[in-house]
């Protein structure tokens, strides 16, 4: 496998699909499929033995309670891993709700062929893939709840700011300790003193959090 290829893993239980979107993945230059995965109980499994730099996850998988739950599950245990949803569920129904859980773009599988490079391509540059119209949504979503207490920015130090920040452009631990020229036990602490002050639990829930932030900030 090329290594300077960055690596798609697909999660669909279609082969007839898997097997048109590796087809389509694999002519571009600088994308590979590393593999693909029909049955949730492997995804796990396969993210940790591919290291995959990004994941295309359906949400109507056969043996899956809840393509949602599968999402949050990847996200706790990879933080920063890219994840696209490929659904043939609506995306006005769904796209909000798979963002929140996690994903980091959604396209429909009727419009695959022709967004689904342009979508993974965004998505590894740091971005989100969605339409403007559940963008703006989920914009609205988090002015709603920021009007609920103070700005983010008046309740972090400037030094929590910028962790945050880098958290939402999917920097780890490690990275963010070399872009601040800190140590990742400084960093980590900076990451707990942040979800304390805006009340947050998981990591998971931190890093959407400051990626809904960052958008924020971009589109003001």
């Amino acid at each position: 496998m090329d290594e300077m290829k960055k690596r798609v893993l697909i999660i669909d239980d279609h082969p007839i699909f898997r097997m048109g979107l590796k087809e389509l993945i694999n002519q571009e230059d600088d994308l590979e499929v590393c593999g693909e995965v029909e049955k949730p109980a492997k995804v796990m499994d396969c993210i940790k033995t591919l290291s995959p730099n990004i994941v295309l996850i359906d949400l109507a998988l056969e043996q899956a309670d809840d393509g949602l739950e599968l999402i949050s599950q990847i996200r706790t245990f990879h933080e920063t891993l890219p994840l696209l949803v490929i659904s043939m569920y609506d995306e006005s129904r769904y796209a909000k709700k798979a963002i929140k859980s996690g994903a980091n773009g959604y396209i429909m599988k009727q419009e695959a062929s022709d967004s689904v490079i342009k979508a993974i391509k965004t998505i590894l540059n740091g971005h989100i893939f969605i339409s403007h119209t559940i963008l703006t949504d989920i914009l609205s979503d988090k002015t709603r709840s920021d009007a609920k207490s103070n700005a983010v920015a008046d309740m972090l130090t400037e030094r929590e700011l910028e962790v945050f920040g880098l958290i939402g452009r999917g920097k780890t631990t490690n990275e963010i300790a070399d872009t601040l020229y800190l140590s990742p036990k400084t960093i980590g602490t900076y990451r707990e003193r942040i979800k304390e002050k805006l009340s947050i639990k998981h990591s998971s829930e931190l890093i959407k959090r400051a990626v809904a932030w960052r958008i924020e900030k971009k589109s003001n």
